[in-house]
């Protein structure tokens, strides 16, 4: 069931792996440091068509204190937390309650429940396009934060739910039927047993749901319009010029946009290893 460890693997299966790892980690290196090296390029270097080759001058400082200097990129970057935080957080406090009903509570429409947000997750986003903005402009969502958030969370609670029953699912139950032998009732039961014991799988979803969020740009596009509600993933884009591109200043933002999410993960690494991990040992 479980892949072997690559010490119990033949000689040239590990010389294998050996000579292929490198190989693999540096094609998925080579985007990243292309954006990079575009980062601190001179606009002449663009406007010569040196886009992949060795820059002529380094302007790392320049460059990047122009994303803030000719955008609104830190109002951009509020925007985007506003959208964000709250988004991740009732994302998660309504999976973990719906996980909580769906692993421990035996309803005759526990079984579909669970399908309907198993069978959610496999639904392609692109297909709800249309409903969505038709959705949005009726409401009187469209473009604004409030939007924004309450679509996030109905897209992101469906997977939420999924992970926490199933980490939930991990509990013994001789745990919870003992403590409703003594009268605990269920408010307590999930907030003094089921939470503290999920905190890593909390972590983890955290920390997913935050990246994934932060990071869209598809309905960040579709549901917003004017610079006032924009999220930065698509305002990034107002740093290109209608007559002269500016890929050196694109490069740019879009690395210090991409920045919250990667120092949240390293500020959770243990949390979200231990949350990806939980239940995986055996007996």
């Amino acid at each position: 069931m479980f892949p072997r460890p690559i010490e119990q693997t033949s000689l040239s299966t590990q010389l294998l792996y050996k000579l292929l790892l490198p190989v693999c980690v540096a094609v998925w290196l080579v985007p990243l440091l292309a954006v990079l090296v575009t980062s601190i390029r001179s606009q002449g270097d663009i406007t010569r068509g040196n886009i992949m080759g060795w820059p002529s001058e380094f302007q790392l400082i320049e460059n990047y204190v122009a994303v803030f200097n000719e955008s609104e990129f830190a109002f951009y970057l509020l925007n985007t937390l506003k959208i964000t935080v709250p988004s991740a957080l009732l994302a998660i406090c309504i999976a973990s309650l719906a996980g909580y009903a769906l692993a421990i509570h035996r309803m005759k429409i526990g079984a579909p429940l669970f399908l309907l947000f198993l069978a959610g997750n496999f639904v392609p986003f692109q297909i709800l396009l249309v409903p969505i903005r038709n959705l949005a402009l009726e409401t009187g969502l469209y473009d604004t934060a409030t939007g924004l958030v309450l679509f996030h969370v109905a897209f992101q609670t469906g997977f939420c739910a999924l992970v926490s029953r199933n980490f939930i699912k991990t509990i013994p139950f001789e745990l919870i039927e003992t403590a409703r032998l003594d009268g605990v009732g269920e408010i307590q039961i999930f907030t003094r047993i089921i939470l503290p014991l999920i905190k890593p799988a909390l972590a983890a979803m955290l920390i997913l749901v935050f990246t994934f969020v932060w990071n869209d740009f598809f309905w960040a596009t579709a549901l917003t319009q004017s610079n006032d509600t924009r999220p930065i993933t698509a305002a990034i884009q107002s740093l290109n010029g209608q007559f002269v591109s500016r890929h050196h200043l694109v490069s740019a933002a879009s690395l210090l946009a991409a920045m919250p999410p990667v120092l949240l993960f390293f500020l959770m690494q243990k949390q979200f290893i231990a949350g990806m991990t939980l239940g995986a040992s055996k007996g």
